[in-house]
């Protein structure tokens, strides 16, 4: 496929992800049992569960596999795909805990655990700091 053409389908999938219902995961619903969700560090706790999913796709050195999708920057997560205290409204708790409709991230892996899930949405709840 070419660029354009996959620039366009990016684009109406962010479309259509503003105009569905948001994730499988609602708000209310508890984390696993032993699974840490207080004081989330972005450091700590988030950055181990990206790398470990999504930078081998989404980083700054892969321009191919990541669309230009990058989420290995902090300024660039939040600028595009995080919205601070609004899991609701964050692209990346979508792709992660999405419509089952919707190609599941990490791409052809399977989907992320549900405390890992959890954590993010916590990190979100708590301001998605950069600490």
């Amino acid at each position: 496929m070419n660029q354009p053409f996959l620039r366009l389908l990016t684009v109406l999938y962010l479309i259509t992800l503003y105009t569905s219902s948001c994730t499988s995961i609602k708000k209310d619903q508890l984390a696993p049992p032993g699974c840490y969700t207080s004081n989330m560090s972005y450091a700590t706790d988030i950055v181990p569960i990206l790398k470990s999913n999504c930078y081998l796709c989404h980083s700054a050195g892969n321009s191919v596999g990541s669309y230009g999708h990058i989420l290995d920057n902090y300024d660039s997560l939040l600028k595009n795909y995080v919205s601070p205290y609004n899991p609701s409204e964050s692209i990346l708790v979508f792709v992660i805990a999405q419509d089952p409709n919707f190609p599941a991230m990490p791409y052809m892996k399977p989907k992320l655990d549900s405390c890992s899930i959890h954590q993010i949405i916590a990190w979100i709840n708590q301001g998605a700091l950069n600490n």
